[in-house]
C-alpha cells in the first residue's frame, strides 16, 4: 500500500520501453535527483548503512511489485478523455440516494461547465440521448445542471450548442404526452433561461411547436408565459402574433389544465403588456400602444368569461379570474363598460365558491381600478353588490401567521377606498348602517373599513374628504352601537376608529366625550382570568389586560400628541376619578391629568384653574382629596395608583385649596421618594397609614377653615359608601373621618358625622368594624365626652332593638346583626379608652366603659367574643399608660383574666380558625402589669392553659377539616394567625416573669414548657425552645441583682438545653444555642460581675450559631464539645452531678441528633471535669455500659463504646485473640472495639507489628475448584489475614493511631500494598453459619487500610490525587488494578519522595514472590517511579533498572509488558541517564516490538512509545545506524487497525526525525509517508490526529521545502483545530511548485488510499486529489496519471458513505 520513492521506477533505459510508456519514464527519471528512484543506488544506500541483505532485498522486491502495478495502471486517457470519463461518472451519480452528495454532483458539474460550457453541455446532451429509459427523477437533476450551466455561462456558449440545448430542452420537454411536472418545468427552465440572451432562437423552436390548430404541449405555453416574465422587453413584440395563433386554441382545450395553462399564460402576458407600456422610456419599441393588443385580449377574455369561468375545477376558476382583472386594463373603454355589469358578478360570485378569497379580491381591485380610470357610468349600478362582498371580507377573520389572510384583508380596503373615491356617500353610509348589526366580525370588519377611511381621508381626492368631513357628526352617533358591544374584539376596534377619529377633530364635537369615556372604561377593565375562567384557543381573543393596556397606551397618546385635546380632557378627566367603576383606571387617568396640568401650570394658562361651581359635572375638591388621599395610603393596589395620585394632588393643590400648596410642595415630593424606594413586601403599612394620617391632619390645620373642614367630614362621610367592596380602604377612610372630626370645632357636626358613622357602618364585617372603632377612638381624643354621650346614646337607640318578623322566620338573622351592631359599639369604646387624654379616661373607666361592655360577658357569639378582648385589651393598655402617671388599683382586674380563661378554654384544641387566643394573651398580657397581681394558683391555671392551648396546635401547615358554620383560612392566612399567637404567648410568659424574675419566678414559668423540649414534634419543640430562648433574654435584660443569691437551677436547664443544639431543626439548634448562651450570662452576673463585663468563652458562643446552620452531624457535634467546653468553666462543682445525669437521660432523647449531642457534651464534660467524680465512676460505668447494649443509633454507640474501651486497654492480648476469631465481616461492636484499641499509640505499635508479621508468613489465599460441575478454579481468601486486615483497617481509623503508624510507614505500606496485589480477584471465604460473610470485598478492605494509612500518615497532597482520579476503585479490581497502582505510585512520587528509599526496599523481596499478582502489583509500582525524576536524587535509579532488566524475561506476560514500560519511562524521568543505559533500552525495545507471545500487541504498544520517549534523550552515534531499521519495523503499523498502535507508530516516526537530517536516505522515508501521515490528520481517533500533526511537524525541517516546513510549523499544532480543506488546498500548491517530479509518485500513492478501512481517510484522499487537480498548472499537468486518477474517483463515487461519494464528487469538479 505505500509507494516508497526510493522503488518506482525500473532500471531500464527509456529505449528498453514500448513508445507508449516513453512519456512515463521521463518523468520517472526526472525525480532521481531529489530522491533514491534506482534499485542499485537504493541497495546501496542501504548497505552504506551496514544493513544485513536480507533487508536490501525486500526493498528491491518491494519495488518490482509496486513498478508492475504502476505499469498496469498507467494506461492514461487523453485530457479530453479524463474530463469526458469524470463527467460521465458525475452524470451516473446525478441520482444519488443522498440529498448532500447530489447537490455536490449539481455543484461538480456547474464547476466542469463554468470551464468548458460546451463539451459538459455536449456531455449532458449525449448522455440524455443514450439513456432514453433514465428515471425522471435522475433526467430532472441532468437538466437542472445544464440550466445552471446556460444561467451563468450564457455569453460563452457557442451559437450550435445553444441550438442544439434548445433543440434538447424542448424535445425533453414535449416528449412525453402526458404532463410530468417536475421533468417538463426542468426542460421548459432550460428554455426560459437561454430565452434571456437567445429569445429569437428560443421563439423560433417555441413557435414551431406552436402551430395554429394544434393544441400545444401544457409546458409550451408555461414556457411562453414564464418567458413574458422573464424577458419583456423581448417576448411582448411576439405577443400580438402569439395572442394571434393562441385565440383559436382556446376553443380546442378540453382539459381543465390545458384551459389553466392558457389562462395563466394570459395573465402573464397582460401582466407584461402592462410593464411595458408603463416603461416605454426603456421599451425597444416606444410606438406599442394598448390597442395593438386590445382586440386579442378582448377575443380571449370572451372565451375565458364566457366559458371557462364556470368551471367546477377551483384552480382553474381562481386562474381564469385573476386572468379576467390583468386583462380587464387592456380591453378597450367600450368593452370594459359593455362587460362590467357581468364582470364584477362574475368575480365576486367566486368568493363563494373558492376558499383563497386574495386572487379574487386582488382581481376585484384590477377591475375596479381599470373601472374608475376610465370613468365608468356603469360601475355604480353594481356598487351595492360590491359593498356586500366586500365588507364580507374585510369581516374574515385575519391571521397574521398567514399572510394571504393578510393580503386579502389589505386588497379588500383598497377596493373600499376606490369605492369611496367614485362613490363617497354611498360607501361611508354603508359602512354606519353596517355597525348597527350585532355581529361580530360584521361590527370589526365595519370599524377596520371605518377607521381605513377616516385615515385614508386626508390623503384622498377632494370629494372623498369632504364627505367624511360632513358626516364626522353622523359618524360619532354611529360609533355609540358598537361602543355598547360586550365584545373585546369590537371594543379593540373601536378604540383603533377613536385613536383615528382623535387626529381628525372628532372628540372635539358634541359627543366627542362619550369617545373619552369609552376609554377610560377600559382603561378600568380587571384581568380576565381572575377566578374560574380558563385560557381559551382562540388566536384573535383579545384580554381585559390586552385591551386595558391598549387604552392606557391611547390616553397616553391622546394626552401627549393631539394638543387640541387639552381643553377637551383637562378638568374633564377629573370626573372619572372619584366613581369606584373606574377605580382601576386610577393610574392612566392620573398620568394623564398630571401631563395636562404641568403643561397648563408651566404656560400658566388660564384654564389651569379650575371653577368646580361652573364645572356641574366634576366632584367637589373635598370629594377629589379624599379619593387621592385613599388611593395613595394603597400605593400598589390598582396597578399602582399610589404615586400618580400623590402627585396629581400636588398639581391640583391650589384648586383643592389655596393653603395647601405649601404644605403639599414640602411633604409630597418626601413620601414620593419613600414608595420609590419602597415595594409592596417591603412597605411598612402601619407606618404609612401614620404618615397619611399626619398628611390630612396637617393640610386641614393649614387650611384653618372650619366651613371647610366640616364640609369635607360630610363629604368623606357620604363618599364611604364608594368603597364597599373595598373594606380596607372603607377602614382608612373611617379613620380619615375621625383625625377630620378632631380638627372640627363645631360639636353638632361632631356628633351628626358620629351618628353617620354609626348608622351607615355594615356591621357584619370585622374591617369595617374596627374602622368605625378606630375612627371614633380618634374623635375621642378631641371630643371624649361628646364621643362617649354619643356612644351611649346609640347603644340605647333602636338599632339595638330585635325587629320583630312575622312568624318569627327572620329572628335568627336579626339576633346575629344585633350582635354585630354590639360588636362594633364594645370596640368603640376600647378605642375610645385608647385614645382618650390620660388625665381623663381612668375616672371614666369603671362607670362608663366596663359598665357598658362587661354585660356582654357571657354571649356565645364569636364577633362579639373578639371585640369583648380585644376592647378590655385596649382598656389595659390605657390603664398601664395612665398609671405611670399616678396610681391605680384596678378591682376588676382577676375577674377580667377569669373571663378570658373561659373564652381560650372554648376553643377547639386541634385547630387554630380565629383570631381568639392571640387576642386573649395579649389582653392578659397588658392585664398582668397592673395591680393587684394574681395569686399562684391564677397564674398557674393561666400559664398551663395558654401554653398548652397553643403547643398542642397542629403545624401551621395543617389544613383543619371545614365545619359548617366556618370557612377554613387560606395558607397565608393561617401561617399568618399562628405567628400573631405565638407572639402573643411569648409576650404573656415576658409580663408574667415580670412579675418575679428571679430563679423561683423563671422556674414556675419555665416547668410548663419543659416537657415540650422533647416532643417527638417537630413544631412543639421549636415553639418550647423559642419561648425558652425569648424568656430567658428578657429575664436577662431585666435582671437587677440586689445580692448574692445562687442560681440554682442553672445545671438542670443546661442539662435540658444543650442536647438540643443539635436539634434536627435548624431554628431549635439556633434557639437552644441562644438559650445557653443567655444561661450563662445570667449566672456572671449571679456570680457578681456587671452588666458590661464580657467573659471570652461565653462570647465565643454566638459564632457557633453559624457552625449550626451546617447539617453535617461532624460539623453539630464539634460544635457541641466547643459548646460543653464553654458551660464546663462557668458551671459551678455542686451543680455538675445534676447536669451529668441530666445528659444520661439525653441519651435516649426522641431525637437521634440530641441523642448524639448528649453523648458529645457529656464525654467533654467528663474530660474536662472529671476529676472531681471518682466516686460515680463505678456507677457511671454501669450506665453507659446498658446504654451501650440498648443504644441502635450508630454514632451514639461509638461515643459510648471509646468511653468503656478506655478502661479495656488493661488486657490487650484477650481482646486481639477475641477479635481475630470474630465471625467476618465485623459487626458494629467488634468494630468500635478494634478502633478503641488504636488510642494507646504503645498498643497500637504493637498490634500493627504484630498483624505484619502474620501477613508475611501466611498465605493470602487457597486455589478452589468453583463447584464439582465446572472444572475451574476460584482463589478464596484465607480467614486469619483477611480478619488482621480487617482489624488493621478499623484500628487505623482511630486519629490516635497516626504516630505508630507514621513510624512504621514504610513496612506497614509495602505491606499492605502486597497485601492488596494478592487480594485483588480473590473471593471471600464462605461461612455458613453467617449468610453476609460473602458481601466482604477482600481487595477493598486492603485498600481502604491502605487508604487510612495514607490519611494517617498525613499525605494529604497523595490523597487528594488518588481521590481526584478515582485511584481507590482502580485498585480493588482486577481489569484496572495496573492502572490504580501507577496512580499510587505518581502520587507518591510526586508528593511523599523521601519516603520512597526505605519503600522500594521493602517491596524488592517481593519480585520474586511465587504469587504472580504480587509480581504485577510491584513491578507496576517500580515501571511508575521510573517516571519521575525524584528516584535519581534519591539514587535508586540502578536498583530499579536493574529489577527491570530482570522482569524483561518474566513467565508472566503483563510483568514483561510493565518491565518495558517502565524502561522507556526512564527517559520521561531521569532523561539523563537515558543515554548511561542506551545499550540496554535498545535492544529491550527492539526485542519488545519483535515479541511474539503478545497476543493484543501490548508488549509492542509499550515497546513503541517507550522507544519514542527514549530517542528524545539519545544522541545521535547511538542511533544513527538504526534509524531507517527502526523506520522499517515500524511503518507496517502505520495502518494498523489498533488505534493505540497507529498512535505509537507515529509518534515514534516523529521522534526518529532529529536522527534522519540531513541524511536522504531519510529524507526518501519521510517523503514515503508523508501521504499516509496527511490522510490520517482526518482519522476517526483524536489521539492518532495530534500524533500526526506532531510526527509532520517535527519533522517538516527533513521534507526539504521551506514553505512546506512554516506551514507545517504554523498550523500543526495538537491543540489548536485545523481546517483541513484549506491546509491541504495550500499544501498542495506547495507540493506542485516544490516537488513537481514527486507528483505521480503523490497521486499514485493517494490512490491507494481509496481503498481505506476508513471513511474518514477515503474522503481525504479524495479532497487531496481534487485539490491537487484544482491547483496544478497546466505544464506540471503530464506528471499525473488522470486515467488512474479519474478510474479511482469513479469508484468512490460509489462508495457506501455519503461524505466519501461528495467529496469524490467535489473532487471531479477539478477535472478541467
Amino acid at each position: 500500500m505505500y509507494l516508497s520513492a526510493a522503488r518506482w521506477q525500473r532500471p531500464q533505459s527509456a529505449s528498453c520501453l514500448p513508445a507508449d510508456k516513453k512519456h512515463m519514464t521521463r518523468r520517472v527519471y526526472t525525480c532521481r535527483h531529489g530522491l533514491y528512484a534506482h534499485r542499485d543506488c537504493a541497495a546501496a544506500c542501504l548497505s552504506n548503512q551496514d544493513k544485513d541483505l536480507t533487508l536490501c532485498q525486500d526493498v528491491i522486491c518491494f519495488e518490482d511489485t509496486l513498478w508492475e502495478s504502476l505499469q498496469g495502471a498507467s494506461a492514461d486517457l487523453s485530457p479530453r478523455e479524463d474530463v469526458e470519463q469524470v463527467t460521465l461518472a458525475l452524470l451516473d451519480a446525478a441520482n444519488d440516494k443522498d440529498s448532500e452528495v447530489q447537490d455536490q454532483v449539481r455543484k461538480s458539474m456547474l464547476t466542469l461547465g463554468k470551464q468548458q460550457p460546451d463539451r459538459v453541455l455536449a456531455m449532458c446532451q449525449d448522455y440524455l440521448l443514450k439513456n432514453p429509459k433514465l428515471v425522471v427523477s435522475h433526467r430532472v437533476v441532468i437538466l437542472q445542471t445544464i440550466k445552471l450551466i446556460v444561467g451563468c455561462r450564457i455569453e460563452e456558449i457557442s451559437a450550435p450548442r445553444i441550438k442544439s440545448i434548445i433543440s434538447l430542452a424542448s424535445d425533453e420537454m414535449t416528449r412525453s404526452k402526458e404532463v410530468i411536472p417536475d421533468w417538463q418545468q426542468a426542460a421548459s427552465n432550460i428554455l426560459v433561461a437561454v430565452g434571456n440572451k437567445h429569445i429569437n432562437d428560443i421563439m423560433e423552436e417555441i413557435l414551431s411547436k406552436f402551430q395554429p390548430g394544434v393544441l400545444p404541449h401544457f409546458f409550451v405555453v408555461q414556457t411562453l408565459a414564464n418567458l413574458s416574465d422573464s424577458n419583456v422587453y423581448g417576448m411582448v413584440p411576439f405577443l400580438n402574433a402569439i395572442l394571434g395563433t393562441m385565440l383559436p386554441m382556446l376553443g380546442m382545450a378540453r382539459q381543465d389544465n390545458m384551459k389553466w395553462v392558457f389562462s395563466s399564460a394570459l395573465c402573464h402576458f397582460s401582466d407584461s403588456i402592462l410593464e411595458y407600456l408603463a416603461n416605454l422610456d426603456k421599451a425597444p419599441d416606444p410606438t406599442v400602444r394598448k390597442d395593438t393588443f386590445s382586440g386579442e385580449i378582448y377575443a380571449a377574455f370572451d372565451i375565458l368569461f364566457s366559458n371557462w369561468l364556470q368551471s367546477r375545477e377551483h384552480k382553474l376558476r381562481l386562474t381564469v379570474g385573476e386572468a379576467v382583472g390583468s386583462m380587464c386594463h387592456l380591453m378597450a373603454s367600450d368593452k370594459l363598460e359593455e362587460q362590467i355589469p357581468r364582470i364584477i358578478p362574475a368575480i365576486v360570485s367566486l368568493y363563494k365558491k373558492n376558499t383563497e378569497h386574495y386572487v379574487i379580491s386582488k382581481s376585484l381591485c384590477h377591475v375596479l381600478e381599470a373601472s374608475v380610470n376610465m370613468g365608468s357610468r356603469v360601475l355604480e349600478t353594481q356598487v351595492d353588490n360590491l359593498l356586500l362582498a366586500l365588507h364580507q371580507q374585510v369581516s374574515a377573520p385575519v391571521d397574521y401567521s398567514d399572510p394571504p389572510t393578510v393580503k386579502n384583508h389589505n386588497e379588500a380596503l383598497r377596493c373600499f377606498s376606490l369605492l369611496a373615491n367614485s362613490f363617497p356617500d354611498r360607501t361611508v353610509m354603508y359602512v354606519l348602517q353596517k355597525l348597527e348589526n350585532s355581529n361580530e366580525r360584521s361590527r370589526m370588519g365595519s370599524l377596520a373599513v371605518l377607521r381605513h377611511l377616516i385615515n385614508s381621508s386626508s390623503v384622498r381626492m377632494c370629494v372623498a374628504a369632504s364627505t367624511m368631513e360632513s358626516k364626522k357628526l353622523l359618524i360619532l352617533a354611529s360609533i355609540r352601537q358598537p361602543m355598547a358591544d360586550h365584545s373585546n374584539k369590537v371594543k379593540k376596534c373601536v378604540v383603533q376608529v377613536i385613536s383615528a377619529m382623535a387626529h381628525h377633530g372628532y372628540l372635539e364635537l358634541e359627543g366627542g366625550e362619550l369617545l373619552v369615556r369609552f376609554i377610560v372604561q377600559n382603561c378600568a377593565l380587571h384581568d380576565t382570568y381572575q377566578s374560574h375562567h380558563r385560557p381559551t384557543t382562540d388566536p384573535e381573543e383579545v384580554t381585559n389586560e390586552a385591551l386595558r393596556t391598549m387604552c392606557d397606551s391611547t390616553l397616553h397618546l391622546l394626552t401627549t400628541t393631539v394638543s387640541r385635546l387639552a381643553d377637551v380632557l383637562w378638568p374633564k378627566l377629573l370626573y372619572y376619578l372619584t366613581p369606584s367603576q373606574y377605580s382601576n383606571a386610577t393610574t392612566p387617568l392620573c398620568k394623564s391629568l398630571i401631563v395636562l396640568g404641568n403643561k397648563k401650570k408651566s404656560n400658566q394658562e388660564p384654564s389651569f384653574k379650575i371653577d368646580f361651581t361652573q364645572e356641574v359635572n366634576l366632584p367637589s375638591p373635598q370629594t377629589v382629596m379624599i379619593r387621592l388621599l385613599v388611593n395613595a395610603a394603597f400605593p400598589f393596589n390598582s396597578r399602582g395608583h399610589g404615586p400618580p395620585s400623590l402627585s396629581l394632588l400636588q398639581i391640583l393643590s391650589i384648586n383643592i385649596h389655596p393653603n395647601t400648596e405649601t404644605v403639599w410642595e414640602k411633604k409630597i415630593p418626601l413620601l414620593l421618594s419613600l414608595l420609590d424606594e419602597s415595594t409592596a413586601e417591603s412597605l411598612d403599612k402601619k407606618q404609612w397609614d401614620e404618615k397619611m394620617l399626619e398628611l390630612l391632619s396637617n393640610t386641614l390645620v393649614s387650611i384653618g377653615d372650619d366651613k371647610w373642614v366640616c364640609q369635607f367630614a360630610a363629604e368623606a362621610t357620604r363618599y364611604l359608601s364608594t368603597y364597599n367592596n373595598a373594606l380596607e380602604e372603607k377602614s382608612f377612610l373611617y379613620r380619615c373621618i375621625g383625625v377630620t372630626l378632631q380638627q372640627c370645632f363645631n360639636k353638632e357636626v361632631v356628633k351628626k358625622q358620629l351618628q353617620e358613622v354609626l348608622l351607615v357602618a355594615r356591621h357584619n364585617d370585622a374591617i369595617e368594624r374596627e374602622g368605625v372603632a378606630m375612627g371614633v377612638g380618634l374623635c375621642a381624643s378631641s371630643h371624649l365626652e361628646g364621643t362617649l354621650a354619643k356612644l351611649d346614646e346609640y347603644g340605647k337607640s333602636d338599632a339595638f332593638k330585635k325587629s320583630p318578623s312575622i312568624f318569627n322566620l327572620l329572628k335568627e338573622r336579626n339576633e346575629v346583626e344585633v350582635e354585630k351592631v354590639k360588636s362594633t359599639l364594645i370596640l368603640c369604646y376600647g378605642h375610645v379608652a385608647l385614645n382618650a387624654p390620660s388625665e381623663k379616661i381612668l375616672n371614666r373607666i369603671d362607670q362608663d366603659i366596663l359598665r357598658c361592655i362587661s354585660k356582654h360577658f357571657n354571649t356565645k357569639d364569636l364577633t362579639m367574643k373578639l371585640s369583648l378582648i380585644q376592647s378590655v385589651g385596649l382598656i389595659a393598655k390605657a390603664i398601664s399608660r395612665c398609671v405611670k402617671k399616678q396610681g391605680y388599683i384596678f378591682s376588676r382586674k382577676q375577674e377580667l383574666v377569669t373571663v378570658m380563661l373561659d373564652f381560650i378554654k372554648s376553643e377547639p384544641s386541634d385547630s387554630l380558625r380565629t383570631p381568639l387566643r392571640p387576642l386573649v394573651m395579649i389582653t392578659c398580657a397588658n392585664l398582668m402589669p397592673l395591680d393587684p397581681p394574681l395569686s399562684e394558683n391564677e397564674s398557674f391555671d393561666l400559664l398551663k392553659v395558654c401554653v398548652n392551648s397553643v403547643f398542642t396546635l397542629p403545624p401551621d401547615t395543617h389544613t383543619p377539616e371545614k365545619t359548617k358554620d366556618e370557612e377554613n383560612l387560606d395558607p397565608k392566612q393561617r401561617k399568618a394567625l399562628y405567628k400573631d399567637t405565638l407572639a402573643a404567648l411569648q409576650e404573656l410568659l415576658r409580663s408574667m416573669l415580670a412579675r418575679d424574675p428571679s430563679p423561683d419566678g423563671f422556674q414556675s414559668i419555665f416547668k410548663h414548657i419543659e416537657s415540650w423540649l422533647g416532643s417527638v414534634h417537630d413544631h412543639e419543640r421549636e415553639r418550647a425552645i423559642t419561648a425558652t430562648s425569648n424568656l430567658l433574654a428578657y429575664y436577662l435584660q431585666n435582671l437587677n441583682v440586689k445580692s448574692m443569691v445562687s442560681f440554682h437551677n442553672l445545671g438542670a436547664l443546661l442539662g435540658r438545653l444543650s442536647p438540643r443544639c443539635s436539634d434536627p431543626q435548624l431554628a431549635v439548634r439556633a434557639a437552644a444555642v441562644n438559650c445557653i448562651y443567655t444561661l450563662l450570662g445570667i449566672q456572671l452576673r449571679y456570680e457578681g460581675f456587671s452588666l458590661d463585663y464580657k467573659d471570652e468563652a461565653v462570647e465565643s458562643l454566638p459564632s457557633l450559631k453559624e457552625a449550626l446552620e451546617n447539617p453535617d452531624h461532624s460539623v453539630l457535634y464539634k460544635t457541641c464539645s466547643d459548646l460543653t467546653k464553654v458551660m464546663s468553666k462557668r458551671l459551678p462543682q455542686q451543680q455538675l452531678t445534676t447536669l451529668v445525669f441530666m445528659l444520661f437521660e439525653g441519651l435516649v432523647d426522641s431525637q437521634t441528633n440530641c441523642c448524639r449531642a448528649s453523648s458529645v457534651i457529656l464525654n467533654t464534660l467528663l474530660k474536662n471535669r472529671g476529676a472531681g467524680l471518682q466516686d460515680l465512676v463505678p456507677e457511671m460505668l454501669e450506665v453507659l455500659h446498658v446504654r451501650l447494649q440498648s443504644i441502635t443509633e450508630e454514632q451514639v454507640r461509638v461515643a459510648v463504646g471509646q468511653t468503656v474501651l478506655i478502661l479495656a486497654s488493661q488486657h490487650l492480648q484477650t481482646v486481639i485473640n477475641a477479635l481475630v476469631n470474630q465471625p467476618l465481616p465485623y459487626d458494629s461492636w467488634t468494630s468500635e472495639m478494634w478502633m478503641a484499641l488504636g488510642a494507646d499509640p504503645f498498643v497500637a505499635s504493637q498490634i500493627i507489628e504484630m498483624v505484619m508479621e502474620k501477613l508475611v508468613i501466611m498465605a493470602p489465599y487457597v486455589d478452589k475448584k468453583e463447584s464439582m460441575m465446572r472444572g475451574g478454579m476460584t482463589k478464596v481468601a484465607t480467614n486469619q489475614p483477611l480478619a488482621m486486615t480487617c482489624g488493621l483497617k478499623e484500628l487505623l481509623l482511630n486519629g490516635q493511631s497516626q504516630e505508630p503508624a507514621v513510624s512504621l510507614f514504610p513496612q506497614l505500606f509495602s505491606c499492605l500494598t502486597v497485601r492488596l496485589g494478592a487480594s485483588v480477584g480473590v473471593m471471600p471465604p464462605k461461612d455458613n453459619t453467617h449468610k453476609h460473610s460473602g458481601s466482604l470485598h477482600v481487595a477493598g478492605v486492603a485498600a481502604e487500610a491502605l487508604r487510612i494509612l495514607l490519611a494517617r500518615a498525613q499525605l494529604d497532597e497523595v490523597m487528594n490525587r488518588l481521590d481526584e482520579n478515582n485511584a481507590w476503585d482502580a485498585l480493588k479490581e482486577q481489569n484496572t488494578h495496573i492502572t490504580g497502582v501507577t496512580l499510587l505510585a505518581r502520587a507518591l512520587a510526586k508528593h511523599a519522595g523521601p519516603r520512597l528509599p526505605a519503600i522500594v526496599e521493602c517491596l524488592c523481596p517481593s519480585l520474586n514472590n511465587i504469587y504472580e499478582s504480587q509480581r504485577i502489583t510491584v513491578t507496576a509500582f517500580f515501571s511508575e517511579l521510573l517516571n519521575h525524576h525524584v528516584v535519581t536524587e534519591l539514587m535508586l535509579i540502578d536498583v530499579l533498572m536493574n529489577n527491570m532488566m530482570e522482569r524483561i524475561s518474566d513467565p508472566c506476560c503483563t510483568v514483561r509488558m510493565l518491565a518495558v514500560r517502565g524502561l522507556g519511562n526512564i527517559a520521561v524521568g531521569s532523561p539523563e541517564k537515558v543515554n548511561k543505559y542506551a545499550k540496554e533500552l535498545l535492544a529491550a525495545m527492539s526485542s519488545g516490538m519483535e515479541e511474539k507471545d503478545d497476543p493484543g500487541k501490548l508488549i509492542t504498544l509499550e515497546a513503541m512509545s517507550g522507544l519514542s520517549k527514549v530517542l528524545l534523550h539519545l544522541d545521535k552515534k547511538n542511533v544513527h545506524l538504526l534509524v531507517v531499521y527502526i523506520f522499517m519495523k515500524i511503518k507496517p503499523f502505520l495502518e494498523s487497525d489498533n488505534d493505540d498502535i497507529r498512535c505509537a507508530s507515529i509518534l515514534l516516526m516523529g521522534n526518529l526525525s532529529k536522527f534522519g537530517s540531513g541524511e536522504p536516505v531519510f529524507k526518501d522515508q519521510i517523503h514515503n509517508v508523508l501521504v499516509s501521515l496527511l490522510l490520517h490528520l482526518v482519522d476517526p481517533n483524536a489521539h492518532v490526529v495530534k500524533a500526526c500533526k506532531y510526527a509532520m511537524r517535527v519533522c517538516a525541517p527533513v521534507v526539504g521545502s521551506e514553505q512546506i516546513t512554516t506551514m507545517f510549523q504554523n498550523h500543526l499544532h495538537e491543540d489548536k483545530s485545523l481546517h483541513y480543506g484549506e491546509f491541504i488546498n495550500d499544501l498542495t500548491k506547495y507540493l506542485i511548485q516544490d516537488f513537481p517530479g514527486m507528483l505521480n509518485f503523490y497521486h499514485i500513492s493517494v490512490i491507494q488510499f481509496f481503498k481505506s478501512n476508513w471513511p474518514e481517510v477515503r474522503a481525504a484522499a479524495a479532497m487531496f486529489i481534487g485539490f491537487l487537480l484544482g491547483n496544478i498548472q497546466q505544464e506540471h499537468l503530464s506528471h499525473l496519471n488522470m486515467g488512474t486518477i479519474s478510474k479511482g474517483l469513479v469508484m468512490l463515487l460509489q462508495d457506501p458513505d455519503p461524505v466519501v461519494r461528495m467529496k469524490a464528487a467535489e473532487a471531479m469538479g477539478h477535472f478541467h
